[in-house]
């Protein structure tokens, strides 16, 4: 399952778990639309993989499957 992570690892910015704006790679690796486009060329800059929109988990399921809270940040400017 999805940890649905809550924030942009390059800047920061909040992507809670109806977010549209959330990409990840097949590591789920998190970034922002913003960064995932203009600094990162669709790329994860961890592992080089793709990086594609994150799918939405339905309201009624976050009860009993939440998104993650922890925040990740890379060490690496992007």
């Amino acid at each position: 399952m999805l940890e649905l992570r809550p924030n942009c690892e390059c800047c920061d910015r909040d992507l809670p778990p109806d977010s549209l704006d959330a990409r990840i790679c097949s590591f789920e690796c998190t970034f922002c639309s913003d960064c995932a486009e203009h600094r990162l060329a669709q790329h994860c800059p961890n592992c080089g993989g793709e990086l594609l929109r994150r799918p939405i988990r339905p309201h009624n399921k976050l009860a009993n499957n939440p998104a993650s809270t922890t925040r990740i940040n890379r060490a690496t400017p992007c």
